[in-house]
């Protein structure tokens, strides 16, 4: 095998690619423990990979989850991060979607079966063999790069110096984003884009948004942008002003104050909940009009008892949905490129991920924290 090298923009030093190379990252080693410095061995780019040396990471509520073990069974070592931006330093010689030099964004998967129903449709994430995540999956398809008989190789994900991945998992982000505002959009953005797509939010509905965090304001500022009457339905008023002058939402409801409930009943077309505590689903199916749609992106621990009479007298409907495919992650990117649209962010270095992880679970964020990767 030839030789490759090319100019390493974080080390400035000459990189080999025909090899394996080990990058600086931070970890999870147990359930109970904290992030902390790690090295972790990036492939050998094949012919359809792409290298991206990563700028920014975002750190999402699913990164907590996963750490700390509470959606199953965790794999350490564990590199967290499914919001990736950076700039790529090389291509395989068979990539035709991207060049060098190109900002370009890793979200939730790397991968698919590419050949079921879902995957041929662009539903990625509905492969119904399993996509592959972006940390603390398998590469588990024989025409992964990191496949073999032991189930492939474990994927580890953003909070690290570089990434390789397969050209159909890569997303390209458009120039003239703030790339540290961009980069939450892998998940935070294509979360609530995507129902909204597909559940077929129109210019002039009544739009709600239930829960004001990381995902909740990328629904307003969509909403907005969308030409939507958009609501901020959220407990107290702390987030009043920030919905009201920040975000440019139309109106704000504390959802604790009885009369402005009742005031809003059935006045909303269409309501995105982005809440993963546990709440009364009936208090917010009572916003909807008639074909009111309420749509779930948020997981609470616990099932959610739903009355069913008020949504067939109302024939409302009640969906989840979960992220996008990368065909649509694509669209919502070019969509934010026109329209200049990014994450509220805060950036951290990565000395500071688990302080930002207990100010994430309290909601002490406006809205996403993102991780200066230069400083890991």
């Amino acid at each position: 095998v030839d030789t490759i090298l090319v100019l390493d923009n974080q080390s400035k030093t000459m990189s080999d690619f025909s090899a394996p190379q080990e990058v600086k990252a931070y970890a999870a080693h147990v359930a109970s423990g904290p992030i902390s410095p790690f090295t972790v061995t990036r492939r050998a780019p094949g012919p359809n990979d792409v290298v991206i040396d990563i700028q920014y990471a975002g750190i999402c509520h699913s990164d907590i989850h996963t750490v700390r073990d509470e959606w199953g069974p965790a794999s350490y070592p564990l590199v967290p991060g499914h919001e990736i931006g950076g700039k790529i330093v090389f291509v395989g010689d068979k990539v035709t979607r991207a060049k060098v030099g190109d900002t370009a964004g890793v979200g939730c998967m790397v991968d698919s079966c590419r050949t079921c129903k879902k995957c041929a449709m662009g539903d990625e994430q509905y492969c119904m063999s399993g996509f592959i995540g972006t940390y603390g999956a398998k590469a588990k398809y024989a025409h992964c790069e990191e496949y073999n008989e032991q189930g492939g190789a474990k994927t580890q994900g953003g909070y690290s110096q570089r990434i390789v991945v397969d050209q159909k998992f890569v997303l390209l982000i458009p120039s003239n984003l703030d790339l540290a505002g961009a980069t939450p959009l892998m998940c935070a953005g294509i979360t609530v884009y995507s129902p909204m797509m597909r559940f077929g939010l129109r210019t002039n509905m009544k739009f709600g948004v239930v829960g004001l965090g990381g995902l909740g304001h990328m629904a307003v500022k969509f909403g907005v942008a969308f030409g939507c009457h958009t609501t901020v339905i959220s407990r107290g008023t702390s987030k009043k002003e920030s919905s009201l002058n920040d975000l440019k939402a139309d109106a704000f409801i504390d959802s604790k104050n009885e009369e402005e409930m009742k005031a809003a009943a059935g006045q909303f077309d269409f309501i995105i909940c982005t809440v993963s505590a546990q709440y009364d689903i009936n208090s917010y199916l009572s916003l909807l009009s008639h074909d009111g749609q309420f749509i779930i992106v948020g997981a609470p621990p616990a099932p959610l008892a739903v009355a069913t009479f008020p949504l067939i007298f109302k024939r409302v409907s009640v969906a989840g949905s979960l992220i996008g495919g990368i065909r649509e992650t694509q669209e919502m990117l070019d969509f934010c490129g026109k329209k200049n649209i990014t994450c509220d962010i805060e950036k951290i270095n990565a000395s500071q991920i688990n302080e930002a992880y207990e100010r994430t679970i309290s909601s002490d964020v406006k809205y996403r924290f993102v991780i200066d990767v230069s400083t890991i």
